[in-house]
């Protein structure tokens, strides 16, 4: 992809095509790391479109060329900046619960984690969503990164259905995916667009919704 030009449609996966080749030395292992850190600051500075790669190897202090080394385009640099916060940003998880959890308890936490998480990567999540509307590849990124955190909720809320604790009649993975977008929702209204929710009034109100939705008892 040209430096300074329109997002491009490419027909395979940037987070594949950049992890072919990882760095092989602890320096490039660092360069790598300085450019990814380079371009989220610029893509948040400047937006994805207008981002460029030179700016982005300047504000790593590496050689131009240097960027070929580590990634063929600004749309796998762009994938590689989304996958160094992926755990905690791209979908909201609840972790894996233990009989002796108390279930209301681990999913309060969970949407607290996600909730300070996101506010903290804001700038980020409003690209994210900008990218997605043009670039389709970023969009299937982003739904299977999705998809994936969806799975390991719905596997959550199977535990619960196993133990009798949440509604038997709920499909697990429907569920998940309802939930989490819901809360993924919230958290954009609230620290992208400034909704004014304040967190803990977030945290509460989500975590009963869950409950109510899962007839946790």
């Amino acid at each position: 992809m040209p430096s300074s030009g329109a997002a491009t449609r490419r027909t395979t996966d940037p987070a594949k095509d950049s992890a072919k080749h990882p760095p092989r030395t602890a320096r490039g292992a660092r360069t790598r790391a300085a450019l990814v850190s380079a371009a989220r600051a610029v893509f948040e500075r400047d937006g994805y479109i207008e981002a460029r790669l030179a700016d982005i190897t300047a504000e790593a202090k590496v050689a131009a060329g240097s960027f070929y080394t580590y990634f063929a385009s600004k749309e796998e640099v762009f994938a590689a900046v989304l996958e160094s916060v992926q755990e905690e940003m791209v979908h909201p998880q609840v972790r894996r619960m233990i009989d002796s959890d108390d279930p209301l308890a681990v999913i309060e936490a969970s949407n607290r984690a996600y909730l300070l998480a996101y506010r903290r990567n804001a700038k980020l999540m409003r690209l994210l969503d900008q990218v997605s509307a043009v670039d389709e590849n970023v969009q299937a990124l982003r739904r299977a990164r999705g998809q994936a955190f969806a799975e390991r909720n719905a596997q959550s809320i199977r535990d619960l259905q196993a133990r009798g604790i949440a509604d038997a009649e709920v499909d697990p993975y429907l569920a998940a995916t309802a939930l989490s977008a819901m809360v993924s929702r919230m958290a954009y209204g609230t620290f992208v667009l400034g909704d004014p929710w304040k967190l803990d009034d977030l945290v509460t109100a989500l975590t009963r919704l869950w409950a109510n939705a899962l007839r946790i008892n």
